[in-house]
């Protein structure tokens, strides 16, 4: 039996991405970026587009600290 439960792409605030049912209201803090279906197709675009892991927030820290040490 093939599960049809439809997934959407969420991010929060740190660019941080996840997976949520479609079919329930996307928990605060986290929005909806446009990409809904199967699991495995949402997992594969959050693969192509989350390609550094950190935080916004250590993000930013390290590239601060880097501008300030040039």
């Amino acid at each position: 039996m093939q599960n049809s439960t439809q997934w959407t792409v969420v991010v929060n605030d740190e660019e941080q991405y996840s997976v949520w049912p479609a079919d329930r209201d996307v928990p605060e803090g986290w929005r909806a970026v446009g990409v809904t279906g199967p699991k495995e197709r949402c997992l594969d675009h959050i693969e192509e587009v989350w390609v550094d892991m950190r935080p916004l927030s250590l993000r930013r820290a390290v590239e601060a600290d880097g501008a300030l040490s040039a």
